[in-house]
Parts: C-alpha cells; structure tokens; sequence
C-alpha cells in the first residue's frame, strides 16, 4: 500500500510521541510497520534514511525494535488464546496475530488514539486473512469496569496481557492500582502478564550520554524518569509485593535486531564503552500470580 493509495485518510491528528515511535519502527522489520509509517505521514513520502548519522536515533530505534521482539519471544510456546494488550499505541502485533487461527486479540488505548488506530487497521488489512478474531477497542487500563468487560468477552481458558509503554507514564499509586486489577483478573482466570515496562532510571547523566531530541523532550515532561524503577531489583520486590513472581525473563539475540548494524556504524570506541558503562535500562518479564 502506497501514500497515494490512502489520501482520503488523515492521520495528521496523532500524538508527537506515537508519530516519533512509529517513523523509528518504520525502519525495522517489525511487521506492519513500515505500511503504518507510509500512511502515517501521507501524502508526504516516507523514506527511511539509512545513512542518518545520529546516535540517539538509533539508540532508540535499536531499542524499540528488541522491545517488541522481547515480547514476541515470551508469547512463543504459549498455549493461550486469549490476548488483550493494554496502551499499544500504533502498534499491530494484534493485527499479526489475529493472521492465526482460534487466536481471541483485543487490542486497546485511549479512546482518542484507538480511533485512529481503527482506521490505519481497517487499510492495513485490506489484503490480509484473518483466521483469528481481532478487537481494537478504547480503554483507559485503570478503569476496572471497563477492563472486566473486555476480558468477559473471551472464551473460558486462560489469558495473557501484555503491555509494551505503560507503566513507565504511572505514578506508584497508579502501577499499584493497575497491578491490582491485573492480579485479580489473572487469580481467577489463570495466565500471565508480559511487561516490557521495567524500566530502571538512566545512569547516562553519570558518564556524559545524553539525549536532547525531541522524544526525550517528551519524556521529560511527563517525568518519566522519576517514575522508573530504582533498579531491577526494586522492581522485582514491587511485583512480589503486588502478588507477582517472575515466570521468565526477554532475551533477545543481537541477530535477530535488524537495526543494530546502523547504530554500529555511529559508534566509536569511546561512545560504545560509555553505553556499556551505563549498563542496561529496561528488561521485559513474564509475570505470574504467586501461588
């Protein structure tokens, strides 16, 4: 699907983050995303720049594609039909999924964001099979009624949720309200939760790393890095505290990122032996319910 193919729609109306998260992921592998990208900045071309000599942005691109893959890697062997993903954003590991029979995906964000994300799935599908059954629906993941709805609309058997940018935007209060509904809904159904959201606060500040882009000017107006983990350790004892164990920990092979060989190429020595010395920020975790 082309740009031109697309020009009676108008996404011009999304959000600066959703817009800079998806023109990264544009240039990875990551299914779907290059289409959304094409459609997202239409009828303005979309070329992805390869040759871009900028660190930060692929710092963030490296990390937002081994992101989503470390989630794919913990849904693999699971033998759960049942999948809602909670603040996806434009992301359409839904949309995948759904390509597999028996496969219940309810897809969810904020009312304003799910309506466009409608309708970028509406022309993303055109010319895809769907065996499974997809749902996009709007929900703020803190309304319990609302959540409890949506989960009722799956058959019997277990569940998984997932949630790729989410709790990093709570407050403690918030995380431990949404833990709570969480816990409940697994207690009584069975089945995980896969986070990508344990986030520890960034020791770049430490060895002169910085970031001063635009993403990271959004992110420090939502205070994000107050509202990360102390360490993963601290991380580990919330959960715990909030009726969770880690069932497995993300892993994802340096080979299967595709974005990784242009970031080298913006690497001296220097440079990679500070982020290395920064050590690792986020981890992705499979969680249970504590028996």
């Amino acid at each position: 699907m082309t740009p031109s193919e697309t020009n009676a729609r108008n996404f011009t109306t999304v959000s600066p983050t959703a817009k800079i998260l998806l023109i990264a992921k544009g240039y990875t592998d990551i299914p779907f995303m290059r289409q959304a990208a094409e459609l997202m900045l239409a009828p303005e071309k979309y070329v992805p720049d390869y040759t871009r000599k900028d660190l930060s942005f692929w710092l963030r691109t490296v990390h937002l594609e081994s992101r989503y893959k470390s989630i794919d890697q913990l849904l693999e062997g699971l033998d759960i039909n049942n999948i809602l993903e909670l603040s996806s954003g434009f992301s359409f590991r839904s949309l995948e999924a759904a390509k597999q029979k028996g496969i219940h995906y309810i897809d969810t964000d904020l009312p304003g964001i799910i309506e466009t994300k409608k309708s970028m799935i509406e022309a993303l599908s055109k010319n895809i099979k769907l065996d499974g059954r997809l749902e996009v629906e709007p929900l703020n993941a803190l309304d319990e009624i609302k959540f409890r709805e949506l989960v009722s609309r799956f058959h019997a058997g277990k569940l998984v949720i997932v949630n790729e940018g989410l709790l990093m935007y709570l407050e403690l209060a918030e995380k431990e309200k949404l833990c709570k509904i969480i816990y409940d809904v697994l207690k009584e159904r069975g089945g995980y939760w896969i986070t990508a959201d344990i986030y520890t606060r960034f020791q770049g500040q430490k060895i002169n790393l910085h970031f001063n882009d635009e993403m990271q000017t959004i992110l420090n107006a939502h205070n994000v890095e107050q509202k990360r983990f102390e360490s993963f350790e601290d991380a580990e004892a919330f959960f715990k505290r909030m009726g969770f164990v880690v069932d497995k920990v993300a892993k994802v092979d340096r080979k299967d990122v595709t974005t990784i060989k242009y970031l080298v190429k913006q690497l001296s020595i220097w440079k990679l032996f500070k982020i290395r010395k920064a050590g690792r920020i986020q981890a992705t975790w499979r969680l249970r319910v504590a028996e």
